[in-house]
Parts: structure tokens; sequence; C-alpha cells
């Protein structure tokens, strides 16, 4: 079997969704970044049905941190953003919540499913990395090999029923001669995140330490570039640490489900 730490760059990128997939569900542990480059990737949220409509409300009123890509009604474990795949075993890793404290990082959901589990398949700023490259904008986690850094901030989302807390967003350091061009792709994104919420001071978003993000990892920042940041899909997550329900489930921050939809489906002229 492939394992995807002996293979490089390239050849993660040229993987199709299904055989990542396979992978993951064989127990492979690796952020997704910089895999099956050219197809969306996304964040989960998966609920109690009772928690649903709060959830969903919760994503409405946040779509630059929530965009919905799809949902999965109760019980349900697959649909066409994952062709034969499941959502109980198809991501890298998953993060468990009880009361609002995470207590299992488990490679599958075979221990903790249920039917009346509803899931929330959100857009993931992953996805337009491709095309960030594709321009010659370098993606910093990707160049050093680890996974993107992400920050709470002092930003509130909009609260919805019982689900409140801050939004998160992911950073990505941008060449100054860049950053038009950065902006502008990634603008034409709108499922994914779309255009950066901040450009610069990280203070501003009451970020005190980019070295420390909350969930991923810290990358060196090269000479000459601006840290960027974008609304990022573990907003939910951060929002369930705070309104701490009784259970949800999230993937591992940085280890999306890698679906079959090509990336130009999001973009929009």
């Amino acid at each position: 079997m492939k394992n995807f730490k002996d293979m490089e760059l390239v050849e993660r990128a040229a993987m199709s969704p299904r055989e990542a997939r396979e992978l993951f569900r064989a127990g492979q542990v690796l952020p997704t970044a910089g895999i099956s480059a050219g197809y969306a990737q996304a964040n989960l949220m998966i609920v109690p049905q009772e928690l649903a409509f709060d959830v969903l409300l919760f994503a409405q009123r946040n779509p630059k941190s929530c965009p919905i890509l799809g949902v999965l009604e109760a019980g349900q474990t697959s649909s066409e953003l994952l062709a034969g795949g499941d959502i109980r075993t198809d991501v890298p890793k998953y993060m468990v919540y009880e009361n609002g404290i995470k207590v299992a990082e488990p490679t599958d959901l075979g221990d903790y499913w249920r039917d009346d589990l509803v899931t929330f398949i959100v857009g993931c700023s992953f996805t337009f990395e491709a095309a960030l490259m594709e321009s010659g904008i370098s993606v910093a986690h990707i160049d050093q090999g680890v996974n993107v850094p992400m920050y709470k901030t002092n930003r509130r989302s909009a609260t919805a029923g019982a689900i409140s807390g801050p939004m998160v967003v992911s950073m990505r350091p941008i060449p100054a001669s860049q950053l038009a061009d950065a902006v502008r792709i990634t603008s034409r994104y709108p499922a994914v995140h779309g255009a950066p919420v901040h450009i610069g001071n990280p203070g501003e978003l009451g970020i005190e330490d980019l070295a420390a993000p909350d969930f991923g990892d810290a990358v060196q920042i090269p000479e000459g570039s601006i840290p960027v940041f974008w609304a990022c899909g573990v907003t939910p997550q951060a929002a369930v640490m705070e309104s701490r329900p009784a259970l949800a489930i999230g993937h591992a921050p940085g280890h999306m489900l890698i679906t079959d939809i090509r990336d130009t489906e999001y973009q929009v002229p």
C-alpha cells in the first residue's frame, strides 16, 4: 500500500480523491493540504439532529466562515460529494467533543456513530491553494511540510440558538508584491471562504503571537511577506468548545474531507 510520507509533493497532488480517501480509510494520517490538487476539500461538523437547525442557522448567519457545500441527513454517511465514500472513515482524523471538551481524536467514527447524527460539509480554503500556486504564489505550509496555522480571533460570530463563539482564521504569508493577485484569485471562490478577512497586523484580530496558533502549526514568514488571514471552517468547532453541546464531531483541523468535486465548480467569474 502507498504511504503518504513516502510520496513526493507532486505525487500527492496527482492522487485522485478516491485514492486519498482509501488511504485515510486504511488509517493513514496526514494534513491534506496539497493532496489531490484541483479538487475541493471540506470541513465537517456532525451533530445530533436536535442541534442541526441551530448549526444550519449558525452557518447561514456566518457564511464567510461556514459556507455549506452539502448536508447529509440524519444517519446518512455518503453523498455525491464523496461518491462511494463514507463520512465515518474517509477523513484522516476526527475530533470528538462532549460538553465542549475534546475527548478523542479517532481515525474513524465507528465507536461514536449514531443514526441521529447530521453531517454538515463546509467549504475549506485548501480548495483555492492550487489556483494560488498555479499563479506563482507559494503556500508556506505546503512548502514547509506542516499544517496550516489557524487562530481564534476577537471577532464574534453571529449567534444562532445555542451556538456562539469566535471567528477562526487561517493564515498564509503572501509576498507584498503578490497581495493583489492573492485577493483577486481567492475572491473567485466564495464557496470556500473567498477573499481574505484581514491583511497585516495580527493584533487587530486579537492574535498576540503568530508562532502560537490555536490549531495547526506555525509557519516561518519569509522576508518581504505579509500575513494574510482567511475565514476558517474550524469556526464551528470553536463555537462547540464555547457553547458546550452534549456531543459534536468535527474533522481534526487541517485534516479535511477530500471531495470528488473539482475546485473549478466553486469558481465564479
